[in-house]
């Protein structure tokens, strides 16, 4: 207890950062995976190819690759500096959009085709079915996956504490080489992680309960 109590300041950045680079990086990987999941699900083949080409590259790159690739071939190539907020934002939200592209692209295939086939007789051109027509109803079938694709990436985000970006993971490896007890330090993060994984498991069930109502 006193290492938190000594350390507290610490644990709260940590803690505050942990949520903010998870909620920052499930909202781009969000916007991307659907993306990319309309991509996957075009007519166009060039985008389909694209969209193909996306998810397998990030989703069979180890996440700790990427990070290195992030790192230190992004500002050699496009010769900009990054603060490392940022870097972890952008590896960790590339790396999960794959995954939620192949969540939403699975839930989408769940809508019937003459759904699509109704809205194209409407005159609706592909993308206007796919956001107003097919988006909505796979979107019931698409909570439960993402629930845990998104603790996964609660999980994932420690990667970036090992990388200078300020969150739990990182003030682990802070007062582990100040030479503080690691139990007690792994006992406090993993509680906290905890604490941000139900919560998300929990708006999750509630925002399914309010889906299953408004069926």
């Amino acid at each position: 207890m006193n290492v938190l109590l000594d350390h507290l300041p610490e644990f709260r950045d940590g803690f505050i950062g942990t949520v903010l680079l998870t909620a920052a990086s499930a909202l781009f990987a969000m916007v991307l995976g659907v993306v990319m999941a309309g991509f996957r699900v075009s007519p166009v083949p060039p985008l389909r190819f694209f969209g193909t080409a996306w998810v397998t590259l990030f989703r069979n790159t180890p996440l700790t690759l990427l990070f290195l690739v992030v790192w230190f071939v992004v500002p050699a190539v496009f010769g900009t500096g990054m603060n490392p907020w940022v870097k972890g934002l952008l590896a960790l939200s590339c790396y999960t959009s794959a995954f939620v592209c192949e969540a939403v692209r699975s839930g989408v295939s769940t809508v019937s085709l003459g759904q699509a086939e109704a809205a194209r007789s409407l005159g609706m051109t592909f993308f206007q079915t796919l956001r107003m027509i097919i988006l909505p109803q796979a979107t019931r079938t698409v909570v439960a996956p993402l629930s845990s694709i998104f603790i996964a990436l609660t999980k994932n985000s420690a990667i970036a504490g090992a990388f200078s970006v300020t969150e739990l993971f990182g003030v682990q490896k802070m007062l582990s080489d100040q030479g503080f007890a690691i139990a007690p330090i792994f006992l406090w993060v993993a509680l906290a992680y905890l604490i941000i994984t139900f919560t998300i498991s929990g708006l999750f069930r509630l925002l399914e309960r309010r889906l299953e109502v408004a069926r």
